[in-house]
């Protein structure tokens, strides 16, 4: 299985089919995180994580304190595509494999700083 970065006329493979999509919230700077597969022809979300709460960030019900992080289980259909932005306003997010995350940006060199990143299953 793999996974298509895409950005514009910028894309890339990774030969991958598992991987944590990561984010610091703008404002109270907080990060989450996401466990997705590749199944099929679709994303699937597994489970996600937020490292502390704050003012519009609570928990979802169901929503375990562990060591000071919110662990859940989304209900969220598997996706045809992630749709991200990628802003020189914010941090951007990161694409963790395996345990080592790397700016998402960092994977499409040359985007533009406005630019919508495209994550999806790669066809066979």
């Amino acid at each position: 299985m793999s996974l298509c970065l895409a950005a514009g006329a910028v894309s890339a493979v990774l030969a991958v089919g598992n991987f944590t999509l990561a984010w610091t919230h703008s404002i109270e700077k907080i990060r989450w995180e996401e466990d997705w597969r590749v199944e099929g022809k679709a994303l699937v979300l597994d489970q996600a994580r937020i490292r502390g709460s704050g003012a519009g960030m609570e928990p979802p019900a169901g929503a375990v304190l562990k060591n000071g992080i919110w662990h859940y289980r989304p209900a969220l259909p598997p996706q045809k595509a992630l749709r991200l932005t990628h802003s020189p306003h914010v941090a951007g997010y990161e694409l963790c494999i395996a345990g080592r995350c790397a700016a998402l940006a960092d994977r499409l060199p040359g985007i533009d700083n406005n630019a919508l990143i495209e994550l999806r299953e790669c066809p066979p």
